[in-house]
């Protein structure tokens, strides 16, 4: 498997964090996300020109999932993901474009 930090991104979206954390968050912050029904799976957020992005903010940016060849067609323009630490929602990702094309419905 190729190390995710050194793929192209799968999806653009628009970051909506609900203040669930304490902290800022980091650039290559890396939560899971529900892609699909009862499917989690790990994503590496990047934004764009900012290195944080505060605990209940937004930014634009990318998202590189893991192993996207196991959920395709999962995915459409519009589509909301929420993603989370553990068991506590800290946020959500709304698809702007989708780059990796497996992934597109």
């Amino acid at each position: 498997m190729m190390n995710i930090q050194n793929r192209n991104p799968d999806v653009e979206v628009l970051f909506e964090f609900n203040g669930a954390r304490k902290n800022p968050i980091a650039d290559g912050y890396s939560p899971s996300h529900l892609i699909k029904e009862n499917y989690l799976t790990i994503g590496l957020h990047k934004y764009y020109e900012k290195e944080f992005v505060e605990s209940n903010g937004t930014a634009k940016g990318t998202i590189t999932f893991i192993v996207p060849e196991e959920y395709p067609g999962c995915l459409w323009v519009g589509k909301e993901i929420p993603f989370f630490e553990g068991e506590k929602k800290t946020g959500k990702a709304i698809i702007v474009k989708i780059y990796n094309k497996i992934l597109g419905k």
